[in-house]
């Protein structure tokens, strides 16, 4: 084989990777079948026209969407606390807890956002909780700790209202036990759950994130561009590596421009406050057709695009009612 020509490894498999495709050319039938799809997913449409439509030039077109994925990881670390249930585990540990970043975690599927939690080792703390102060029990927050309420029949006016006579659930007392806390004017600590105790650890929160940059090249149609990003392409290039070098001498220029662009910016973005454990970078060719058609002797013209063949069009003949125009 010939040997590598200079420069950095990352630029020779660039260089040598670029594939040349060629989408299959579309013809009249697909172009027809494509409007009258489209015509019967709009409900002011009218098939007649795209059924009797004559097809005077079919334009083959394209355009190529640059993509770079960058998948991250980030990880800090929190207090949290759980009721204590261990007793011979209070005595706070000797050993310093281990950094973040050395705790062992394995990532999820590459490319695939997650978010996961997990204990710090030996960063448990045992303490008196501090919402009851280690008595295992709070104050009602109903009863205010008096252990009994207004009577909701007589609000505490100890008859009837409109009978005047003693009421007979409070037994004219205008108050009785209340039901939160069955009259002992506490309850148990919901914090510590009764335990009276709480160990204290650090919990670590690690996320993982598929960053994507994106940028399609400039089409020059009268073709709203963000559409493009809905429908998929012919891949012609692939390179995947922990770190990607820039795609140069890409046959268009700004797909060579757009990737240095993107990996600088996930570098800047990522490699300080995270850590980058995979990048992947991907053209795809999308293609479009211009279709050129007559209907009762006027011109018009639509776009079909992606491998979905889906349609744009601006000017369709047989619109009733609130004449909308199609994404």
């Amino acid at each position: 084989p010939p040997s590598d020509p200079p420069g950095k490894p990352g630029e020779q498999r660039s260089r040598r990777r670029f594939v040349q495709h060629s989408v299959p050319p579309m013809t009249e039938a697909a172009a027809r079948q494509a409007l009258l799809r489209f015509v019967a997913s709009r409900c002011c449409y009218g098939s007649r026209a795209a059924g009797e439509l004559a097809i005077q030039r079919l334009r083959q077109l394209g355009t190529y969407r640059y993509r770079l994925e960058t998948f991250s990881e980030s990880r800090l670390s929190e207090w949290a606390f759980e009721p204590f249930t261990k007793p011979g585990a209070a005595r706070p540990p000797r050993d310093a807890p281990l950094d973040p970043w050395d705790v062992e975690v394995g990532p999820p599927p590459l490319f695939q956002g997650q978010t996961r939690r997990c204990r710090v080792p030996r960063s448990a703390l045992v303490r008196d909780c501090h919402r009851c102060h280690g008595h295992g029990r709070s104050k009602c927050g109903v009863c205010h700790g008096a252990g009994r309420t207004s009577c909701v029949t007589c609000k505490g006016s100890r008859r009837r209202l409109k009978q005047q006579k003693r009421c007979q659930l409070c037994s004219g007392t205008g108050r009785k036990r209340c039901n939160t806390c069955s009259g002992r004017g506490s309850k148990t600590c919901a914090t510590c759950q009764g335990e009276k105790k709480l160990q204290h650890f650090k919990q670590l929160v690690i996320t993982w994130k598929n960053n994507v940059f994106e940028f399609v090249s400039e089409h020059h149609l009268n073709f709203p561009g963000e559409l493009l990003g809905k429908v998929s392409g012919e891949n012609i290039f692939k390179d995947e590596n922990v770190v990607v070098y820039p795609i140069i001498d890409f046959p268009e220029p700004e797909i060579s421009l757009a990737s240095q662009r993107a990996i600088a910016e996930h570098s800047a973005a990522f490699a300080t406050s995270s850590r980058i454990l995979r990048q992947r970078q991907t053209v795809e060719l999308i293609p479009i057709t211009e279709v050129h058609y007559q209907y009762s002797g006027k011109p018009y013209l639509y776009y079909i695009y992606g491998l979905e063949n889906k349609v744009y069009t601006q000017d369709y003949p047989e619109r009733c009612c609130c004449g909308c125009t199609i994404v």
